[in-house]
């Protein structure tokens, strides 16, 4: 409880106004599964046909054709990365977190999907692999792979330690964004969104409830593997925090590249396949 709460009189009734139980917000029982059958038979057959390097505290993009696979991989030592995805044709629909949370959860991992903003509200790609899949939650709570958390940036270091720094993975993925595009920084920024922080080992402390991170348990060769259900712009930060154990947005923390694989399946494979359109409401005035 907050110290300014301190004095606020507990009704009478509290015990039993805290013992409600929950209801999940989202009934997801009637949202069709991806059919992972399918995908693994696709991934038997995959021919990597592109790769980049994400080097360390910096950022660039990549580019996936709808119904090709992408790894995020690690390459020399735990290294946590913050992913941004678009509309390749068109970078107004980009990955919504808060969306993917809710019909998820916190953490995502194998059969999970990254959805689209709204209006469109689409699958934009499913994770079809996740080598870090056995972690679970560990004793603090905390998952892999979380969708709460938003991206260090340089203003938020700058309204707590009161100083400048230019790596965060705001400002690297800004800079990645308007380096492929060709347009100024700032015109990119407004583009750049809450990611979802690969491998980033995450959760909320159970007395205060805050965000906290924690050592990443990712190890060279581990990666997360997604199939793209939409033409795909991606950006990748490799996060100036490391593994994320200690720091962020600093010189101090050890940072490794990370690797994009782009890989492409027997496309015959994939006829059945139900690639998504937008969604189909349309708002009423």
């Amino acid at each position: 409880m907050s110290p300014l709460n301190a004095n606020i009189p507990v009704p009478a009734d509290a015990a039993a106004r805290r013992a409600v139980k929950p209801v999940v917000c989202y009934p997801v029982e009637s949202l069709k599964a991806p059919d992972m059958s399918i995908l693994e038979r696709a991934r038997g057959t995959m021919e990597k046909v592109g790769e980049v390097i994400i080097e360390p505290r910096e950022g660039n993009t990549f580019e996936v054709p709808k119904g090709h696979f992408f790894r995020i991989v690690s390459v020399e030592g735990p290294q946590v990365g913050d992913l941004n995805l678009w509309n390749a044709n068109d970078l107004s629909e980009r990955f919504f977190s808060g969306k993917t949370r809710a019909l998820h959860a916190t953490h995502v991992t194998t059969g999970n999907r990254l959805w689209s903003n709204l209006p469109s509200l689409r699958p934009m790609a499913t994770i079809s692999h996740d080598t870090l899949g056995w972690y679970g939650f560990d004793e603090f709570g905390g998952g892999v792979h979380d969708v709460i958390g938003t991206r260090c940036d340089p203003y938020t270091n700058r309204l707590l330690s009161g100083g400048d720094y230019h790596h965060c993975c705001h400002s690297n993925l800004c800079r990645a964004l308007s380096q492929h595009q060709g347009f100024d920084i700032k015109a990119a920024e407004p583009h750049v969104h809450d990611v979802l922080n690969v491998f980033m080992c995450t959760g909320f402390t159970r007395d205060t409830q805050q965000y906290f991170m924690k050592a990443s348990p990712v190890r060279p060769g581990d990666f997360l593997e997604m199939f793209a259900e939409i033409d795909l712009l991606g950006a990748l930060s490799a996060c100036p925090g490391g593994d994320c154990s200690a720091s962020h947005s600093s010189d101090v923390a050890k940072c490794y590249p990370l690797k994009v694989e782009i890989y492409r399946p027997d496309m015959a494979l994939l006829a059945d396949w139900p690639f998504p359109e937008r969604n189909g409401y349309q708002l009423q005035v």
